[in-house]
């Protein structure tokens, strides 16, 4: 598609996201193939990242294509990554967005059970690491690429526990465990230690930091989230695209080791 500004096109740019079905993953991949990208929609439940190619490929056809995978298996993004370039191309753009919660991801501080810590971790931290390694590394070697992590504000600030006093999402009770904050903070980390490492080879490494996305949690936190925000609200997940597709297109080639914190405000007080 043709764009006023060409360093704001994803034209001939093939994009792989992680948790590609997911709330933001769903309406990143929307957004990306409307800007010219072809996305490679990566998620480990193959039922939904299929649901979400075919929503995208009826609006934009042939731009996306699902494929099932296990971020915290490295030997599987290493086959994802031939797989990947033999049916779209060598990959320009990683979009590491994939996040989990555990079985007792609920569960208080004092009591979380170790397992569930090493899940999370799994799959938020190491999973982008390894993701890095693979698809990273090959960009490297290139001289090109862009790789961008999604955080949370949690990742760079402590949760209010006052907001989740009888607040519930799905008719559960919520929170937002420490194992949630430490894994966006420590992708944060590597997220700067990936900018200063390859910013000589052509590869820019950037965040993402959402604030509270609106996903059908009951009005309880909705006041309580919104009162603590300047705008007012919390985030529609169409909110988040803008900051994606500027860090994957060139519109952002001076841009490294930056996070784009796109809260309403929340972290200005």
């Amino acid at each position: 598609m043709k764009h006023p500004d060409p360093n704001f096109s994803l034209d001939g740019k093939t994009v792989l996201l992680t948790g590609g079905a997911g709330i933001l993953g769903s309406r990143f991949s929307l957004a990306l193939a409307a800007n010219g990208a072809r996305v490679a929609v990566v998620d480990r439940n193959a039922e939904k990242a299929d649901e979400v190619t075919a929503a995208v490929n009826a609006v934009h056809p042939d731009a996306a294509r699902a494929y099932p995978a296990d971020i915290t298996n490295k030997d599987a993004l290493v086959s994802l990554n031939h797989k990947i370039e033999a049916e779209f191309g060598l990959v320009d753009v990683l979009i590491n967005n994939a996040a989990f919660k555990s079985p007792n991801f609920f569960e208080p501080f004092e009591t979380f059970p170790l397992e569930d810590w090493n899940q999370v971790m799994e799959v938020n931290t190491t999973g982008v690491m390894l993701g890095c390694q693979v698809f990273g590394s090959a960009m490297a070697e290139r001289g090109s690429g862009s790789i961008i992590n999604t955080l949370s504000i949690y990742g760079i600030t402590a949760p209010d526990q006052r907001i989740y006093e009888g607040s519930e999402y799905e008719g559960r009770a919520i929170n937002t465990p420490a194992v949630y904050s430490t894994s966006k903070a420590a992708v944060w980390g590597l997220t700067q230690y990936l900018a200063a490492y390859w910013g000589g080879k052509g590869v820019r490494v950037n965040a993402v930091t959402p604030g509270g996305v609106f996903s059908g949690q009951n009005d309880t936190f909705v006041r309580r989230y919104s009162q603590k925000v300047p705008m007012g609200r919390m985030a529609e997940p169409d909110e988040m695209c803008g900051a994606v597709l500027f860090l994957a297109s060139d519109a952002s080639s001076y841009m490294t080791g930056q996070n784009l914190v796109v809260d309403g405000g929340w972290t200005v007080w």
